[in-house]
């Protein structure tokens, strides 16, 4: 996709000026850094950091029977919650394959409000179109809400300071105002750090924004970008399509058979998901902490006593912990565990590294 071809967000301009650097990503042109990725990386583990992050997908379920519909499509299970609460969810093939992970908002049971990833939306809303029964209606609402994470110990603080609620419980949301326009607040994120998701109309989002800016730099936080959070997500081993899930890797493989409700009598992928789990997966996800120095980065190969057994499908340097990490699909036949010694093939030279259970670092996330 060229340059010209980049979708952009509703508060482009805005990064501009605080002079973001840019790069691609899911087909949008993304603010990545502002100050440097590890000064923004360790405010939002310390104090505060602002995203914006409204190049994600938004979609609207709504009619009668909307939640049963849902429900019997998505992995997880919304009997588990009700109104006012959030899921982490992912929308399956029926081999078991991810068409994409994302987050529902169970508005009513006529209403369901869906994030999934930015690249996906038109494929998680072609689906769910394809499937919905009569009565049941299926809207794109990309560029209809901004979305904004407010993340790290200081955040309830800088919502509280603009009149935002904050006595909210993880994963649940609730719908406020800011300056007389509508706001939906959810205790959630993508960081292991206490957190706020920010959704303002589009059309409302430079405002709220300028002054999340200003209420965040008060409190010495950062305004973060696309690098700081993917060192955060990559520090608690949260998967990211196309690395760690994709229609190629299971939730069973990824470690996230913890959003499955496997005992609902039906969602898209029942029958593979559950013969995978039964059998053992092929591979499973794994941290990887490097013993020596060097980078780690997606597409290397981890091997074990000479045996290649997998391969690194995101890496990093861990600002926090100040050591390589990366996360890796390794072979189960192999009988890796947490604590075994591997190498690591770095460009032709052998780097020595650990393998962990993600995360790698604390989850403050409640």
């Amino acid at each position: 996709m060229s340059e010209q071809e980049l979708q952009q967000g509703p508060i482009h301009a805005v990064h501009v000026e605080l002079e973001a650097t840019f790069a691609p990503f899911g087909g949008w042109e993304m603010p990545v850094s502002y100050a440097g990725t590890v000064v923004e990386h360790t405010a939002v583990r310390e104090g505060v950091g602002l995203f914006d992050v409204s190049h994600l997908g938004k979609a609207l379920v709504s009619g009668p029977g909307a939640a049963e519909f849902v429900n019997s499509a998505l992995t997880n299970d919304l009997a588990k919650i009700g109104p006012g609460r959030a899921q982490y969810t992912l929308c399956c093939t029926e081999s078991g394959g991810v068409v994409d992970d994302l987050i529902v908002y169970y508005v009513s049971d006529d209403e369901l409000f869906l994030v999934p990833n930015a690249a996906n939306t038109g494929a998680v809303v072609e689906a769910l179109v394809a499937a919905a029964p009569d009565g049941v209606t299926v809207t794109n609402q990309h560029r209809d809400y901004a979305v904004f994470a407010v993340q790290g110990p200081k955040s309830s603080d800088v919502l509280a300071g603009l009149g935002l609620p904050t006595d909210i419980a993880y994963m649940a949301f609730v719908d406020a105002e800011w300056n007389g326009v509508p706001v939906r607040v959810c205790r959630s994120g993508y960081t292991g750090e206490r957190g706020f998701e920010v959704l303002p109309r589009w059309d409302d989002a430079e405002a709220l924004f300028r002054a999340l800016v200003s209420a965040v730099r008060a409190a010495d936080g950062q305004v973060a970008g696309l690098g700081a959070r993917d060192t955060l997500r990559t520090e608690m081993g949260y998967p990211l399509h196309g690395h760690e899930l994709s229609l190629a890797i299971s939730p069973v493989q990824a470690r996230c058979g913890w959003a499955v409700g496997w005992k609902k009598p039906r969602f898209w992928g029942r029958d593979a998901l559950l013969a995978e789990k039964e059998a053992g997966p092929v591979r499973r996800l794994w941290g990887i902490k490097a013993l020596d120095r060097g980078v780690l980065r997606q597409g290397q190969t981890v091997l074990k006593d000479d045996a290649t057994i997998g391969e690194t499908s995101s890496g990093t340097f861990s600002p926090t912990r100040k050591v390589g990490i990366a996360l890796a699909l390794l072979d189960t036949a192999s009988g890796v565990a947490a604590g075994d010694e591997v190498t690591v093939d770095v460009r032709g030279r052998s780097l020595r590294a650990e393998v962990v259970a993600p995360p790698f670092v604390e989850d403050h996330t409640k």
